[in-house]
């Protein structure tokens, strides 16, 4: 199974204009990742020769709890993809995200 992934634009103001917070993360903005099969998130997994195209959304702070290295991407609901979720390009894993109180992160 490969997958390729594809990060969409972003519509915010960039450049020496936008303002940006380096704020300290509270105890309440912080997620909590559960890992994911990916077959319960993502059609058509069973076919290895058939490369699955997924449109990311950007990423996000918080770095794959399974290779440390890579901050996680956010994934749409789209063609392929049954929820939205978190997405490793490192190591290909999948995450749902909620905060401490059991809220959704990734829900509306």
């Amino acid at each position: 199974m490969s997958f390729l992934a594809f990060e969409t634009t972003s519509n915010h103001a960039s450049g020496s204009n936008a303002v940006h917070s380096r704020r300290q993360p509270r105890d309440e903005d912080r997620l909590i990742l559960t890992e994911l099969d990916p077959r319960a998130v993502i059609d058509h997994l069973d076919d290895d020769d058939t490369p699955i195209n997924l449109t990311t959304c950007g990423s996000i702070r918080e770095s794959c709890p399974k290779c440390a290295q890579t901050h996680l991407k956010l994934v749409l609901r789209q063609r392929s993809v049954r929820s939205a979720h978190l997405f490793c390009a490192g190591c290909h894993g999948c995450f749902d995200a909620h905060y401490p109180n059991g809220a959704g992160a990734l829900t509306i």
